[in-house]
């Protein structure tokens, strides 16, 4: 069974989960800057005057992976976002049911990792 990992993340730790989750046996994520409303909030300073943003950036990763690969994943991106303060982010794992590889019609987890790979 395959599993989605998708993780909001600090954008300050970034390069930390990227190599921490390639360490875990993730090779290939997708990640995009996104913005969210939260408890946390982030203010600028702007040429002396404080500006309060209601809205916080963070980048937000995905990636799929067999389930032998999800703990090792998890604990790979907890360890490696964590800064212990409040809106370090969160993840969220869902089945999937099925996945294709364009290129050879591959389906299932041979859809996400090359031959070989076990």
């Amino acid at each position: 069974m395959m599993k989605k990992v998708e993780a909001i993340i600090r954008k300050t730790k970034f390069d930390d989960v990227k190599e921490a989750l390639n360490e875990a046996g993730i090779e290939f994520i997708t990640f995009w800057d996104v913005r969210g409303v939260g408890k946390a909030t982030q203010s600028r300073v702007y040429r002396g005057v404080k500006y309060d943003t209601s809205a916080i950036e963070r980048t937000m990763i995905v990636f799929y992976c067999r389930e032998k690969y999800l703990k090792p994943a998890i604990a790979a991106l907890q360890a490696s976002a964590k800064t212990g303060a409040i809106g370090d982010g969160k993840i969220f794992i869902s089945e999937i049911s099925d996945g294709i590889r364009i290129r050879t019609g591959e389906s299932g987890d041979k859809a996400v990792y090359l031959e070989g790979q076990e």
